[in-house]
């Protein structure tokens, strides 16, 4: 019952993620949620395999799981995603450069700390959790801006997805389910069904606030002009 719940959560997270991740890439050209969603979506397709097929751990599978994992814990679903944020809640826009250069230090923070996380030790399982609530304390306010554009409905997911996130990072690396397994099943049926969510509410939440900023621009750019205090019709 535990596998099939883990097949479940899991195919749930891969299908938000390819499916989310590219629309924002497609209908928004928001390479950097779009991109770290796809990411998540094949850490999670691998994950799927290497758990179906019971992959040892000198598998390229658990390898490449533990960097897809260390990439989006550390900069992928922290500071990528409050970046591809920022677009709607402070119309920024992103270069190139930033961009790729994000990715780049995703890479790179995701092989160090995935290849040496023995050596590291707690001081990279601390990192992960500063990083993981530093995005949670973005989502409440994020949340805040939703609820504040009326859309409540959308901030209260968000608000959910965060506080199950702050759970979900919180006993990642510190606390082991009472009943859980050897493979930390239960773990992962959680983490994954709130990492879907979380990707979900996002994708949901930055449609309808796209729609906000677009509507707001349109209604500026329809105002009459006031010229000496009287408006030219």
């Amino acid at each position: 019952m535990r596998e099939l719940l883990f097949a479940a959560a899991d195919i749930w997270m891969i299908a938000i993620g390819f499916t989310c991740g590219i629309k924002f890439i497609r209908k928004y050209s928001n390479w950097l949620i779009g991109l770290e969603w796809i990411i998540m979506a094949t850490s999670g397709s691998n994950f799927l395999v290497y758990g179906i097929t019971k992959a040892g751990t000198d598998s390229p599978m658990y390898h490449f799981a533990f960097f897809l994992d260390a990439f989006s814990r550390s900069i992928g679903f922290t500071v990528i995603l409050v970046l591809g944020l920022l677009v709607v809640t402070h119309r920024y826009k992103p270069t190139r450069t930033v961009e790729v250069g994000a990715f780049a230090l995703a890479a790179v923070l995701g092989f160090l700390l995935s290849e040496f996380a023995t050596e590291i030790g707690t001081s990279g399982k601390v990192f992960f959790l500063v990083m993981a609530l530093g995005v949670s304390a973005f989502f409440v306010y994020y949340g805040q801006r939703l609820w504040a554009l009326g859309e409540r409905t959308h901030a209260v997911w968000v608000w959910v997805a965060t506080v199950l996130n702050v759970v979900v990072a919180s006993i990642y690396d510190f606390w082991h389910i009472p009943g859980d397994d050897a493979d930390h099943t239960l773990f992962y049926i959680l983490a994954l069904f709130t990492w879907g969510l979380a990707m979900l509410a996002v994708y949901r939440s930055y449609v309808v606030f796209d729609a906000h900023n677009r509507a707001a621009d349109a209604f500026r750019g329809a105002a009459p002009a006031v010229v000496d205090g009287v408006k030219n019709a």
